[in-house]
């Protein structure tokens, strides 16, 4: 029964998946993008970046010491207010929400067998569990890829189901790894399959096996996100990431979300640009020369 559910809400989704449609709805949005080019758009995006760091060579000391920048970035540059969170490996939600001295800066993470999403639930669960019991209060999960592929549904839905009911009140973010999902239609179903499964966002990419965010895979995530809104009422957010690096890149995602989801999306509260880089070219952007803060 359970796995007629999940059918069910794939076969009565209505975002379009062939791929000459995708592609021309997204080219005629962004044709709106320039217009959004604009220093207050711009502020808000800083205000909906999480602030990444995902090395090998990361450190207790190193994630201090790249908290403590968000830190200054709020004494030094106060009119343009704080990003959205912090993201971190799992086990440096514990130095984070330690270092951390801005109010309203989220704790996030990435855990469960990031960024394959190949290990055993239990593993994934108790990643998430102690990453939420050390501070963090949101979670970035990638979907079971295998599992979609393969047509298992119930499995990977209650697997997702399961962590979300692990970090209780934290939100949790499913990443779909768009680039190895390829085509409109998979990437519309493991939308459709997060979002039944309390996903609180969908988040394109994890920017580090397969290639990241495409603005193509942005349209037919939101399409999906506004269909199930529309049906539930229940507002789930958007998260970009993977190889977002210029206030040009950031601002045609912004436009998508702007021009399919609405104004309401339009905040940290729903809308996220998961990047390292992209902050110094918002700011750059914003102060009309070249910064290097972060």
């Amino acid at each position: 029964m359970a796995m007629d559910r999940y059918n069910d809400a794939i076969a009565a989704a209505k975002t379009p998946t062939d791929l000459e449609t995708v592609k021309t709805a997204t080219a005629k949005i962004l044709e709106k993008a320039s217009e959004n080019m604009k220093p207050e758009v711009l502020r808000l995006i800083l205000n909906c970046i999480d602030l990444t760091t995902l090395s090998s060579e990361d450190s207790q000391r190193s994630v201090a010491a790249f908290t403590q920048r968000v830190n200054d970035f709020d004494n030094d540059y106060p009119q343009y207010g704080h990003v959205a969170a912090i993201c971190v490996y799992s086990n440096f939600a514990e130095v984070v929400k330690a270092s951390l001295d801005v109010e309203g800066v989220n704790v996030a993470v990435v855990a469960g067998g990031f960024p394959s999403g190949q290990t055993f639930t239990s593993v994934k669960v108790a990643d998430a569990a102690l990453a939420h019991a050390e501070g963090a209060n949101e979670v970035d999960v990638v979907m079971n890829i295998g599992m979609l592929l393969d047509g298992d549904y119930e499995n990977l839905s209650d697997e997702l189901i399961e962590l979300k009911h692990t970090i209780k009140d934290a939100r949790l973010k499913v990443i779909l790894e768009t680039g190895a999902l390829k085509t409109p239609e998979n990437i519309r179903n493991a939308s459709v399959l997060a979002l039944y499964s309390e996903a609180d966002f969908l988040k394109t990419s994890t920017g580090k096996i397969y290639p990241g965010a495409s603005v193509e895979a942005a349209w037919v995530m939101c399409s999906c996100i506004k269909e199930y809104f529309q049906t539930t009422g229940r507002r789930v957010g958007f998260k970009a990431a993977g190889g977002i690096r210029t206030a040009e890149d950031a601002v045609a995602y912004y436009t998508i979300v702007k021009e399919v989801l609405g104004e309401d999306w339009l905040t940290p509260e729903y809308f996220r640009i998961g990047a390292s880089s992209l902050a110094n070219s918002i700011l750059s952007a914003l102060e009309g020369s070249e910064v290097k803060y972060f």
